[in-house]
């Protein structure tokens, strides 16, 4: 029998951020900030911020708009992050509550019940808590025995936790359902002209199991890799009221370029050697589910695999969700392979390839089974 993945779920949240309001934003709190400090900025103590624009948005990374947990604070440039109600320790928190309706879905496409499974997996980006664990609350929210954990390989932890189900199901479990919840915006500084329009928020979810009669992707191949960078980084952490220090880098930033420049070949080269290992021409794989941070790096690592002639002709090989989804980091390619699984057949593969802080990567091969 094969381990397959054999549901997948999605839930976002109702608010939804234009680029154009974005920027409206943006330029409303740069415009305030370079005039109260003008004297500061004149004598080049303090560096003018710069606005943007929707243009330069879309052409810098492909996204149009993105799901928010809450969007009036974030565009508020007197407060410039959602405005969420703390709820109280007896209430389910925001980030079990948005796993649990994908976890549902999820569920509910693969047929199973809560009595069919034995693992949870919370694997995202930002965990809400240090403990208890979320996938424990959402564990005892669905009604599901067994044990659940919590997990963060930043932008990949989606497809380090399909490792981890896969080597559970090895162990003796099930079922294991693999929930990502990324709530990007509380990490965001939407004060930040190359930071602001990067991200959005929603919740997927996968259930994993070892069959042969169910319907799924059958996982062939999983290769990770980790290399440690300051590239991509964020130093939001339980230390940090301990600190002597009023350094303003308690969110997410990045050296985009470095990251475009380094991560962009690596990804290629490694999707390349796991499909010279399986004996499977990068033009025989329907679809790459790639970690949509970004337009541009996804349509270069697929010209790097299959050729520019290739890549021109069947963009689709790609399938591109940020446009309306932004940068959801883990969750990204489970919502590709959740709007677009129809399209592979029988039979025909794909590779679902995450990448991102850590540095980290992910790659695994699967194929359609009917």
């Amino acid at each position: 029998m094969g381990i397959r993945i054999t549901g997948t779920g999605l839930y976002h949240p109702e608010d939804i951020i234009t680029n154009q309001e974005l920027v409206d934003s943006l330029n409303a709190y740069v415009e305030r900030y370079n005039e109260d400090n003008a004297e500061k900025i004149a004598a080049g103590a303090l560096e003018a911020l710069r606005g943007s624009s929707a243009e330069f948005i879309e052409k810098a990374s492909g996204v149009k708009r993105r799901y928010v947990s809450e969007k009036t604070g974030i565009l508020d440039i007197n407060r410039l992050r959602p405005n969420l109600r703390e709820r109280s320790n007896d209430e389910l928190s925001i980030q079990a509550e948005w796993g649990v309706a994908a976890a549902k879905q999820a569920m509910e496409n693969a047929g199973v019940t809560a009595e069919d499974i034995d693992v949870v997996i919370l694997s995202c980006s930002n965990l809400q808590r240090a403990y208890p664990a979320v996938a424990i609350e959402i564990q005892t929210a669905l009604g599901i025995q067994g044990y659940a954990y919590d997990m963060n390989v930043a932008c990949s932890a989606a497809t380090f936790g399909i490792k981890q189900a896969f080597d559970a199901i090895k162990a003796g479990a099930r079922r294991v359902l693999l929930v990502n919840v990324e709530i990007t915006s509380g990490h965001t500084d939407f004060r930040s002209r190359d930071c602001h329009f990067i991200f959005g928020d929603v919740a997927t979810a996968s259930i994993i199991e070892e069959t042969e009669t169910k319907a799924g992707f059958e996982v062939l191949d999983i290769n990770l890799f980790t290399q440690f960078s300051n590239n991509i980084r964020n130093n939001f952490g339980f230390l940090n009221p301990s600190e002597t220090t009023n350094a303003d880098d308690k969110r997410f930033s990045q050296d985009g370029r470095k990251v475009f420049k380094e991560v962009c070949p690596l990804v290629a080269k490694m999707i390349a050697k796991q499909l010279v290992k399986n004996e499977i021409e990068p033009t025989n794989v329907k679809r790459f589910w790639l970690h949509q941070a970004n337009a541009s790096m996804n349509e270069l690592v697929l010209k790097l695999l299959v050729g520019k002639e290739v890549a021109e002709a069947k963009p689709e090989l790609v399938p591109i969700i940020l446009d309306e989804f932004a940068n959801t980091s883990s969750a990204g390619v489970i919502i590709a392979l959740h709007r677009t699984a129809n399209e592979v057949n029988d039979g025909e593969y794909g590779v679902l390839c995450s990448f991102g802080a850590g540095y980290s990567v992910g790659s695994i091969l699967v194929q359609k089974k009917n």
